[in-house]
């Protein structure tokens, strides 16, 4: 069994921000790339799993489940057990497998609302708290139907990195949880190099200017590539460089992430790379081991709440035709590029530079 180690590695400025959460209510926390939000989201849940109930720590990702499940392995208290889950899943978990859907096959939240509502005011100890991380990509409706099926509800968000469709702002998602709700925010950026977030900052939409981080490092390196088996000599051998490290390859498109996986499984790696796809329903492609060393191939859509030592964006000229100044795509760019701890490449094929990648001279080298 594990033994209650609720504060290991966390600054002061994150112990402080959970010390004074309280453990009744519902809350929202804010804060940049790299401030330790889903770190503090762990932590949350195991302080909350102390009172008693059952507690569930939420992503809409599944593969930031598996890594919020890691995160908690070093977390657990005895007799108090927290859980991650997909939203996907708990949703299934507490109203069935005919949870009412919609036609996009998402679900229907109205349906789900007025189920919890029928059963809404009793003291239930089996209610769990439930803890939200990357909450900016749900959508409020979804924050109107947790705050009658939970005991207690915290979320953990930034609104400058919502990638989906169905997402919600700060205001958004503290106005369905109700006006009690309570704000807390984190700042500074424990991820990034100086170099790494000040490219990252050319991409935000929105919101106050996060705090630079001291750490420096090399220039992001914006480099073209004659093909793909070009980009997957480039990738092997910063494995091989570097090979305690995690390569993260960020791709826009599952068929060059399949081409490149291929190629890279024959380069002879001392780590056999990993490929997570989303479509598939268990195995090497659904569960991963995101801590061990070597190279991962994600979908940007996965990328959320992941981190790397080196960073690759391995095709960046599927966003050619994209209006760069487009919300959406800079927000994209924005969470790719946060994604790296030491080295970022963003690399492009084709005869012309990306207009989104222009004009980015003295942030990144050109190659």
């Amino acid at each position: 069994m594990n033994v209650p180690v609720l504060h290991p590695d966390l600054t002061p400025a994150q112990r402080d921000c959970l010390d004074a959460l309280p453990l009744t209510g519902n809350h929202v926390v804010s804060g940049p790339p790299g401030s330790g939000k889903s770190l503090l989201a762990a932590h949350r849940a195991v302080h909350l799993a102390l009172t008693g109930r059952p507690t569930l720590l939420l992503s809409r990702s599944n593969l930031l489940r598996q890594l919020l499940h890691g995160t908690l392995q070093g977390l657990t208290v005895p007799g108090a057990p927290v859980e991650a889950a997909t939203v996907h899943g708990w949703v299934l978990r507490r109203f069935g497998r005919d949870a009412a859907r919609t036609e996009d096959g998402w679900f229907d939240w109205t349906a789900l609302i007025h189920r919890a509502a029928a059963t809404f005011g009793g003291d239930d100890p089996a209610t769990p708290h439930l803890v939200v991380d990357e909450g900016q990509d749900l959508p409020p409706e979804f924050y109107r139907l947790i705050r009658l099926a939970a005991a207690s509800v915290t979320v953990f968000a930034d609104e400058c990195q919502r990638l989906t469709e169905t997402n919600s702002t700060l205001a958004e998602i503290t106005g369905a949880l109700g006006r009690a709700t309570g704000r807390a925010g984190i700042a500074g950026n424990h991820r990034n190099t100086r170099e790494i977030a000040s490219l990252a900052e050319h991409f935000r939409t929105g919101g106050s200017a996060p705090e630079m981080p001291f750490r420096s490092g090399t220039l992001p390196v914006i480099r073209r590539y004659s093909g793909n088996q070009d980009l997957a000599d480039d990738i092997a051998g910063m494995a091989a460089r570097q090979p305690r490290h995690r390569v993260g390859v960020i791709v826009n498109s599952l068929r060059t992430a399949a081409d490149l996986m291929r190629r890279l499984e024959r380069a002879g790696l001392a780590h056999e790379p990993q490929l997570y796809s989303s479509a598939a329903p268990a195995g090497r492609y659904r569960d991963l081991d995101l801590a061990r060393p070597g190279v991962v191939l994600v979908h940007r859509a996965s990328a959320k709440g992941l981190d790397f030592d080196t960073v690759v964006i391995a095709d960046t000229e599927t966003d050619a035709d994209t209006d760069p100044t487009a919300a959406s795509l800079r927000m994209a760019y924005y969470v790719m590029i946060t994604r790296a701890r030491e080295r970022l490449v963003l690399g492009w094929q084709g005869s012309r530079l990306p207009r989104h990648l222009e004009g980015l001279r003295g942030w990144a080298v050109m190659r």
